[in-house]
């Protein structure tokens, strides 16, 4: 395993569709520089048959950063994979627990879990086609699927076909009849199940993903000897609560951040955003919860949100917007 992925693996930002684009990384980036960062799943067709370059674009300051890629032809996803590592990402990560109709009319995401001879095709063709590491995202198990029994045939068949690293959601999805929101929420957690695969493979580097909201549960379970853990939802809603004292706390470097440095040190890359043609609120959508739980945090809100839409609206909009929390947060 490449070591820069790996030891920021310890504590990752989950990849969440419309969430987790480049500007929201970079974002958390400055916040933390050691968690590991996942882009917006990518579909491999659309890298490899619809050539859209563009969707690999990040920028240099968010490394380590990892690309996850949708899929199940296992000659695309090499395709896929080696665009990604071209580019530049410090790791390759295969869809398998995204439980959404449109994913799943793809064959690819949570359904693949009924598969995993495929998933290891997969990881095994995308393993030849790369340097970097192949990873895979996973739930628990689908529908049915008895997680105890499936799981571990899972496991088995990706470590065979050449995957060292794992992210398994503690949670089944059920295919039909949830939507992708109760998917996040309805299916019972079962954590005890990820810690009994990190004993049944300890070779495998194992994160747990899955209703993990603060620091603190992300350490216990790190000290109950899991390898790494992924925040999704907390992390991007309270960007500082769990990113500003990661470094200190999970990978024991570095200081803790300010989220009113951090305001201000994204001025220059507003700057440039919108010197390119671009809009504010396509970076501020992400910053609204930077403040979250301390005072100011609604003003910061409001501010933001209605003062980011108006064409012209610059860097100085965010700086109004964090006079309303700075003086508070002084008190």
């Amino acid at each position: 395993m490449t070591g820069k992925a790996n030891k920021a693996a310890r504590l990752s930002v989950a990849p969440m569709m419309d969430w987790t684009d480049h500007h929201c990384r970079y974002l958390h980036r400055l916040l933390s520089s050691e968690a590991l960062l996942y882009t917006e799943m990518v579909t491999a067709p659309a890298l490899v048959r619809g050539g859209a370059l563009h969707l690999l674009e990040y920028n240099d300051a968010e490394h380590p950063v990892a690309l996850q890629l949708g899929g199940s032809d296992p000659e695309e996803l090499a395709q896929a994979a080696q665009l990604g590592a071209d580019a530049g990402y410090d790791e390759i990560n295969l869809n398998c627990g995204c439980p959404s109709d449109r994913v799943q009319s793809g064959t690819f995401g949570a359904v693949l879990m009924k598969d995993p001879a495929r998933v290891a095709e997969c990881v095994a063709t995308m393993c030849e086609a790369v340097d970097v590491d192949v990873t895979v995202k996973c739930r628990i198990g689908v529908d049915e699927q008895e997680p105890k029994d499936i799981l571990p045939v899972f496991l088995e068949q990706i470590r065979a076909a050449g995957c060292q690293r794992v992210t398994i959601h503690a949670r089944k999805a059920w295919l039909k009849g949830l939507s992708p929101k109760e998917n996040r929420d309805i299916p019972p957690l079962d954590y005890d199940l990820v810690h009994q695969m990190k004993t049944d493979f300890p070779d495998l580097h194992i994160s747990l993903n899955g209703g993990v909201t603060s620091l603190d549960e992300a350490q216990a379970h790190l000290d109950a000897g899991l390898d790494g853990v992924m925040i999704g939802r907390a992390a991007y809603h309270q960007p500082t609560d769990i990113l500003s004292e990661a470094d200190t706390r999970i990978f024991q470097t570095g200081t803790a951040r300010d989220p009113i440095a951090i305001v201000r040190q994204m001025v220059p890359y507003v700057e440039r955003h919108i010197a390119n043609g671009g809009r504010l609120h396509q970076i501020t959508r992400h910053m609204l919860g930077l403040f979250a739980g301390r005072p100011g945090a609604r003003a910061w809100r409001r501010a933001l949100s209605e003062g980011a839409v108006h064409d012209g609206a610059g860097p100085e909009v965010m700086l109004q917007a964090l006079d309303r929390v700075a003086p508070l947060a002084e008190v």
